[in-house]
């Protein structure tokens, strides 16, 4: 298994210098990977905050790392052009010397990330331009002659150079909510899931990667060379609590586990003394 560190966008983490600062202690304490939430607004003015562009952000990480690995978790590819998404990628792949990972979604919440801007909020349009613009992306990383004709995007035939650095491609976690089924039948196609309870603030559990699990082996036919990706929280110190937390993810299938770092769970002293413990010592 395989640690990270999981940050949002916003709030103590909306000062890309900070971002940039972070990444250099979640390298030195041992974790193997950085990523970044993807949110545009998230809240009502009320309870406004500072927010960085994270694409701007991984660029500037990427810069100042060597051996973690990166990207967004999630980026929502309906309120991106898919063609500008391509450029950026494999710009940043090129960037990092093939360290990105790029996690994709339809986004949330819609209201605030699409209806606030005019865009589309509907969830079956947004998933049928996250399919287009996940075969957009994946045609212009080949490097090789590609259109495209679809509902919702069109493309003359066309070739975008360079190719990513990483061979087939950059890989591709798929984000969704559980009890859905749909988002994990789209995860089957590419090279991680990365799943939540829809239900929030109630946790995803062990149990429900069970029923996950099965929906994307029944497509694929196999974990084989599969990420599954989980977030959570351990305290770094070696504890009972932790084991238990770990193990279970472990035995479930896990490949990669995210510590969950942000304001609602605790002060900023208190984050940043828990990214330097480093990974969760089990």
């Amino acid at each position: 298994m395989k640690f990270g560190i999981n940050v949002p966008n916003f709030g103590y983490f909306g000062d890309i210098a900070l971002l940039t600062e972070i990444a250099g202690e979640v390298e030195d304490a041992g974790w193997g990977g950085f990523f970044i939430w993807d949110h545009m607004l998230v809240f009502d003015n009320e309870g406004m905050t500072d927010f960085v562009d994270p694409w701007i952000a991984l660029a500037a990480i990427a810069l100042s790392t060597r051996k973690i690995r990166l990207g967004p978790l999630i980026t929502p590819i309906p309120r991106r052009r898919p063609w500008k998404l391509a450029r950026e990628t494999v710009s940043l792949d090129h960037l990092s010397k093939g360290r990105l990972i790029v996690g994709f979604g339809i986004g949330a919440p819609p209201q605030r990330e699409y209806e606030a801007f005019g865009e589309e909020s509907d969830a079956r349009i947004r998933a049928e331009k996250l399919d287009e613009g996940l075969k957009i992306l994946t045609g212009l990383w080949s490097g090789e002659e590609f259109s495209h004709d679809g509902v919702h995007y069109q493309l003359d035939e066309m070739i975008f150079l360079p190719r990513p650095m990483q061979r087939p491609r950059i890989p591709i976690w798929i984000g969704g909510g559980w009890p859905h089924q749909t988002p994990f039948k789209r995860a089957a196609l590419y090279d991680g899931v990365a799943p939540v309870n829809s239900r929030w603030p109630e946790k995803f559990l062990p149990h429900h990667l069970k029923d996950i699990l099965k929906i994307i082996e029944d497509e694929r036919g196999s974990l084989n060379d599969y990420d599954i990706v989980v977030c959570g929280e351990t305290s770094g110190e070696g504890t009972g609590q932790d084991a238990e937390i770990i193990s279970s993810w472990q035995e479930s299938g896990v490949t990669w586990f995210l510590e969950d770092i942000h304001g609602l769970r605790a002060e900023w002293n208190v984050l940043r003394e828990r990214i330097k413990k480093g990974p969760p010592q089990v």
